[in-house]
């Protein structure tokens, strides 16, 4: 349920901020056929969707949506105020691109500039970057990107990822609603310039990291079947963790509002199912390899790949001849100096464990004083991107700690730890990668961090590189890496030497480690390492993306969609095309002008809420029953999982009811007649092999316990915890089916259950039996009713609709089969939830009463 604070968000965002007027001015829509520009309804309450056939794109377009664009941008020195726009080479989405390759897909650009934009500027600026680059500027107040990048993103959302709790105001940012609002307004003004470039039938939209996580309820809202994907760069952390954010459910909506999401391992991906089953009540399931989470009918595909780099690129750059002038220089400092260089490169904020690095190699010269005078840990600091108090304090931490190592144990013209802090070029980074023996990636938590692969690449070299080492041609060569396990890309590395960076003694053990491998060992790993990492590109990442993006929204065009739902609770409905709501009238005419009735009920989740404590049945349910048996032409069947007994006292005022219990292994029509069996007697011996096996799983289970029913036993966790509760019972499940192999039973799950039951017995035997009934006493109904809820009644719906053409039912019948919510099914109708039921019974009932009266008379 969304939080009442929050609900109206999406038309705050529209509204709130008087400055919005300015950026929300068009910038020309790209031509998707030669001389016509294509335009967009402003209403954002409409579902746009084009005519597929007035587009004549030549080839597939994406749409890459990030906080900022790849594009560097400075200010002509002729003083003319003009600006002068270049590619970011070094930015993800650039390589992205690349990778792709230039003339299979068509590439636009939604995003932010690092520089301010004068607001008298801003519409040419947008027209140069358009036309020339393909990109569309999203200009925000300074003010508005304040509040949004450094309040909500930096000091709320970045740190809780990190698993870092605001437990005191100095420690992570408090929620604050204001940022909040803040966010959700950029969110939407990136829409807004999304929908100005967008063609909803044909692009492909790619929204990355966490900057814009509201942003696919903005797009799903205005076309219901964008195609649509995104992925978090960043960690996701555990339910626990993510739990405490105030906005918990607004967040898992608007992902879910994506057609596939992307993480960088399985960690990430698992905590978010885990979310989506706890917050959410939703499940997922793997199919043929892909985990899919059901949500209103959509299924959200879950991808996980950890991206790469450009190889391409770097490779140009060990070719430079400024890089080999470095390598140079490094070579004199080091190497020459009989000097091992182990490297450190960094962003100098709390979670990149520099502090701890240091510690672990202040440890290593104290326990191996003959390393000392012979190692060197060249750290390089990159600014930090974010502000505040806890940068300087990871700053000035830093800077003590490498003073008092280097006081501790340097000497004249030796420093055992060299810190640069200030920026460096590219090509100098790379260069510290080939010199270094040894790389150093010693986060406390971080997303994917390619440093680790940037070396691998750079250690493997060139041959011009391999000269100045002293290396020949054919030598194979040799890198080791020391990373802590929760960095992103530590999965991927199974020959680095993993550590926990808290464990300093640890993290030293393991530097002494890589230093003392025999060079073979260092080989073998190094080919290991190059060999991945060298065919799991950016571009292999990004290809692998878009096909599964491709193959999640190929079913878009067959499915029926509409919105419900307010603010960020937003959200689509896919159906089935012939999958509608029940229509009250047209039913009710139905029931009026035919004379043989067939009424099939569930009743837990279809006359009885699934939340009920109090299963029983209401005095209001039984008047409603008892007025259709009334009518000499319904026959009413209530068809339950329930025991014999719990339903024959629960309904002992309803005279002429069929009742059907366990699933219909127990049958009869009226509460006077006997009960029958659908199928043989059933020898029930095996439950003294299976209730022995699910009192364990009730025992270990908190939350769980077992029903002891004449013909079936049943395990419910309900009330435990839902993620222990379904591995319980997948486990359960196994169990069963393997001691139980030989006994004349089935084992099956259900919502919140597993059950064993006699083989044979399901709720469409019922359903076949009552027509059979009906058309041996030559009353084949011309009306049939079948509403339930879950799995089980699917049965039914399968036997009615498939009646249909045989002589059971009488010629025209009207059949309805209706399921309980918007979900998929075999039933052709459904209705919302069990009020709507009830008010469906209740005007068939005082048709029926109608009908009655008049007889009478």
């Amino acid at each position: 349920m969304v939080s009442r604070s929050y609900s109206n968000l999406l038309e705050l965002a529209s509204g709130e901020f008087p400055s919005f007027g300015r950026m929300s001015r068009r910038i020309p829509r790209i031509m998707t056929v030669a001389g016509i520009m294509s335009g967009i309804d402003d209403d954002p309450s409409e579902s746009v969707c084009s005519d597929p056939s007035s587009s004549s794109m030549p080839m597939d377009r994406i749409i890459i949506v990030a906080n900022q664009l790849p594009i560097r941008a400075q200010r002509k020195l002729d003083g003319s105020k003009s600006w002068i726009f270049s590619w970011d080479e070094n930015s993800l989405l650039l390589q992205l691109k690349d990778g792709l390759g230039d003339d299979e897909i068509d590439v636009i650009y939604v995003g932010c500039l690092k520089e301010e934009v004068h607001p008298n500027e801003q519409d040419e600026v947008s027209q140069v970057l358009l036309e020339t680059f393909k990109c569309v500027p999203t200009f925000l107040p300074p003010d508005l990107f304040s509040r949004y990048y450094h309040g909500f993103c930096k000091q709320q959302l970045w740190p809780l990822f990190h698993y870092m709790l605001p437990l005191s105001p100095d420690l992570g940012g408090r929620f604050n609603r204001s940022l909040w609002q803040a966010y959700v307004s950029v969110n939407k003004i990136f829409a807004d310039r999304i929908m100005e470039v967008i063609n909803p039938e044909d692009d492909f939209v790619w929204v990355h990291d966490y900057h814009l996580m509201a942003l696919p309820t903005f797009l799903r809202k205005r076309f219901n079947k964008v195609k649509l994907g995104f992925f978090l760069h960043s960690p996701f952390p555990s339910s626990e963790i993510y739990k405490t954010l105030p906005i918990r459910e607004e967040l898992l909506r608007a992902l879910l509002n994506s057609d596939l999401i992307g993480f960088h391992t399985f960690d990430y991906a698992r905590h978010f199912l885990s979310c989506c089953s706890r917050m959410l009540g939703l499940t997922y399931e793997s199919k043929r390899g892909y985990i899919g989470i059901e949500y209103c009918g959509r299924t959200v595909s879950i991808k996980i790949l950890p991206v790469g780099i450009h190889m391409g690129q770097l490779q140009s750059v060990l070719s430079l001849l400024e890089t080999e002038a470095k390598v140079k220089e490094l070579i004199k400092q080091f190497s020459d100096q009989d000097r091992i260089m182990l490297l450190g490169v960094d962003d100098m904020d709390i979670f990149k464990g520099i502090s701890l690095k240091l510690l672990a190699m202040e440890q290593l010269l104290m326990q191996h004083p003959e390393w000392q005078g012979k190692i060197v840990l060249v750290q390089i600091a990159n600014p930090a991107r974010g502000k505040g108090k806890d940068v300087k304090e990871v700053q000035d931490e830093t800077h003590a700690a490498v003073k008092r190592i280097n006081e501790t144990f340097g000497k004249p013209g030796y420093d055992p730890i060299v810190l640069i802090d200030a920026p460096l070029k590219f090509y100098e980074k790379v260069a510290y990668y080939v010199v270094a023996e040894c790389c150093l990636v010693t986060a406390v938590r971080d997303g994917m961090n390619l440093i680790p692969y940037e070396y691998i690449i750079s250690r493997q070299g060139n041959d011009r590189l391999n000269k100045l080492l002293g290396q020949e041609p054919s030598t194979p060569k040799k890198s080791m890496l020391v990373i802590s396990e929760f960095i992103g890309c530590s999965p991927s590395l199974s020959g680095a030497i993993r550590v926990n960076p808290w464990n300093i003694d640890a993290v030293a053990d393991a530097m002494d480690f890589a230093l003392e491998m025999a060079e073979p060992e260092k080989q073998l790993r190094h080919e290991k390492h190059y060999r991945y990492v060298s065919t799991h590109d950016v571009g292999y990442w990004a290809r692998s993306f878009l096909q599964d993006l491709d193959r999640t929204c190929r079913d878009h065009s067959k499915r029926r969609c509409w919105g419900i739902g307010f603010g960020l609770s937003f959200r689509v409905v896919a159906l089935d095309p012939n999958f509608k709501k029940l229509s009250m009238e047209r039913i009710v005419s139905a029931y009026k002008r035919t004379t043989t009735r067939a009424i099939l009920l569930d009743y837990d989740g279809t006359l009885m809420p699934q939340a009920s404590i109090d299963k029983s049945p209401s005095s209001k349910s039984i008047q409603i029953i008892n007025s259709l048996c009334r009518d000499k032409n319904n026959m009413v069947f209530l068809v339950s999982a329930r025991s014999r007994n719990t339903v024959a006292e629960w309904f002992s005022e309803c005279e002429k009811l069929g009742l059907a219990a366990e699933h219909g292994y127990f049958l009869r029509l009226t509460r006077d007649a006997e009960w029958e069996t659908c199928v043989p007697v059933a020898d029930t011996t095996w439950k003294q092999i299976a209730e022995p096996v699910m009192q364990l799983y009730t025992e270990t289970t908190d939350g769980s316990t077992i029903e002891d029913k004449e013909t079936s036993l049943v395990w419910c966790y309900e009330d435990a915890d839902p993620d222990f509760g379904s591995c319980q019972a997948k486990e359960l499940l196994d169990h069963l089916e393997s001691v139980l192999a030989n006994e004349p039973v089935t084992v099956k799950s259900g919502q919140s259950l597993v059950e064993v039951k006699p083989q044979g017995v399901s709720k469409g035997l019922v359903a076949k039996h009552l027509l059979s009934i009906m058309q041996e006493n030559e009353t084949s109904p011309d009306f049939v009713l079948c509403i339930g809820d879950d799995r089980s009644d699917e049965d039914m719906f399968e036997v009615i609709i498939t009646s249909m053409a045989g002589p059971s039912l009488a010629q025209n019948a009207e059949v309805f089969a209706c399921t309980v919510g918007r979900k998929p099914s075999k039933a052709k109708y459904y209705l919302d939830d069990t009020a709507e039921i009830v008010r469906l019974m209740q005007g068939l009932a005082s048709v029926s009463e109608q009908t009655v009266t008049v007889s009478a008379r």
